[in-house]
């Protein structure tokens, strides 16, 4: 099995989570508190330090207000994608 971390799947992931947040005029603090988390969680999904379940994710998408079908479309494009 290939690593996840930083794979193109996972930079898709971080890329469309932290636009979603940027596009809802969210900061990190803001998505952070809506989850109950301190800011340093949310910094670490967007950095790519910190990778997250299947419940994590669906709880990221609903404090978005996103559809989690609509956030993981780009990662399976990002995955289906074949190298060079």
């Amino acid at each position: 099995m290939v690593q996840s971390l930083r794979s193109p799947g996972h930079l898709a992931l971080m890329g469309v989570l932290r636009e979603t947040r940027r596009k809802r005029g969210l900061t990190q603090a803001d998505l952070a508190k809506r989850l109950r988390r301190p800011q340093s969680y949310v910094a670490k999904i967007e950095s790519g330090e910190r990778r997250l379940d299947v419940i994590e994710f669906v709880e990221l998408s609903l404090a978005l207000e996103t559809d989690p079908v609509n956030l993981i479309s780009p990662v399976v494009a990002a995955l289906a994608e074949k190298p060079p």
